[in-house]
């Protein structure tokens, strides 16, 4: 892929940072701050990024492994978080070319109508399972994580930022 012009060259991407990352989200969802439908999901922030960034890495596949560790913890219809994640995953991969040639804060744009289409799908298949209409502060969850997306995106790329001089310790 043609990079922009003064654009950083990254270092590739730590598997063992990747899981990491998705781990401690998972692990900040399952906390329990209680029902708070407008707390920004912090999984599916981070699945967005690495669907984006490591698109063969993480994909659909790991989205839904994710969804459904989420669905257990908060015993939800079996396979709600499943769903709106494996969506949000497929089409960040789909969107992946497309949106890493805009710089970061236009990127949090691009990303507000992928997570309002996952919060979408949740709340459909909650309505559809009998559940009631949880109001309109769930439209407030996807523009907090679409202006959360600039400080996901330098955190979870520091350790692939290359040094801006060279040196002899570091021929790179």
């Amino acid at each position: 892929m043609i990079m922009r012009s003064g654009q950083q060259l990254l270092l590739p991407a730590s598997p063992v940072f990747i899981w990491g990352s998705l781990l401690a989200a998972l692990l900040f969802n399952m906390m329990p701050f209680g029902r708070v439908l407008w707390l920004p999901d912090v999984l599916a922030l981070v699945l967005l990024f690495w669907s984006v960034h490591q698109p063969l890495r993480v994909g659909v596949g790991v989205a839904f492994m994710f969804g459904l560790f989420m669905d257990v913890n908060q015993t939800s219809l079996l396979g709600l978080h499943a769903l709106a994640y494996s969506v949000l995953s497929y089409f960040a991969s789909q969107a992946q070319r497309h949106l890493l040639w805009y710089k970061v804060p236009l990127q949090a744009l691009q990303v507000l109508p992928l997570l309002a289409l996952a919060h979408a799908v949740q709340m459909l298949i909650r309505l559809i399972g009998g559940g009631a209409f949880p109001g309109w502060m769930l439209l407030l969850a996807p523009v907090l994580e679409a202006s959360l997306w600039p400080v996901v995106s330098v955190l979870l790329l520091v350790p692939q930022r290359r040094a801006p001089d060279r040196d002899e310790s570091r021929p790179l």
